[in-house]
């Protein structure tokens, strides 16, 4: 099996491209919000360090935003006790598509949480940056105190694209990134 690790800033297009290389995607994004909604187990960890801001189950974003705006801790407690949950769910996705021949992961903190692997293909996506904060302030939840808390515990960019064996070029149309993808799948199959 062949594991592509989708690496880029928030905001970038790595979901979306994720979905285009019509492979199985882990996106990790989701599987924390099914954590909130859904894992009895995991609320009742965070409301045990946590119990001032993440009181009632399901957790919603709102008692997640209080959180970490209250005390820059509190985004490593959160992070801490989330991420353990989704290496394992990533474990069990891996497991279950271990005779597909390649997946997708789409893990916003793959290379901060140590999950990649030596043969693992690590591909940047690269975009606009005034293009990515135009975007992601039209998200629901825009918060730009807590983008930045979340910036701040992720590896800088350059390092991500160093590290990257590949680049995607991500200007928000469907062109450019059919053709990234497209290069990439030629090279490695």
């Amino acid at each position: 099996m062949i594991r592509i690790a989708i690496l880029g800033d928030i905001g970038s297009g790595k979901s979306y491209v994720s979905r285009k290389f019509g492979y199985p995607v882990f996106n990790a994004d989701n599987e924390v919000g099914k954590l909130y909604s859904k894992d009895k187990k995991v609320f009742k960890k965070l409301n045990k360090i946590l119990p001032n801001y993440i009181d009632s189950f399901p957790i919603n974003k709102e008692q997640i935003i209080k959180a970490v705006l209250a005390n820059k801790q509190n985004l490593k407690k959160i992070v801490f006790i989330v991420h353990r949950e989704i290496r394992r769910k990533m474990n069990i996705f891996l497991k279950r598509n271990k005779n597909r021949k390649i997946v997708i992961l789409d893990i916003p903190l793959f290379l901060e949480n140590k999950l990649n692997k030596k043969r693992d293909i690590l591909v940047f996506i690269q975009s606009n940056k005034s293009l990515v904060l135009k975007k992601i302030k039209k998200r629901k939840n825009f918060n730009l105190k807590i983008l930045k808390k979340f910036k701040s515990i992720q590896l800088p960019l350059d390092y991500k694209k160093n590290k990257s064996q590949y680049i995607i070029k991500n200007d928000f149309s469907p062109i450019s990134v059919k053709k990234g993808i497209k290069i990439i799948l030629d090279e490695i199959l």
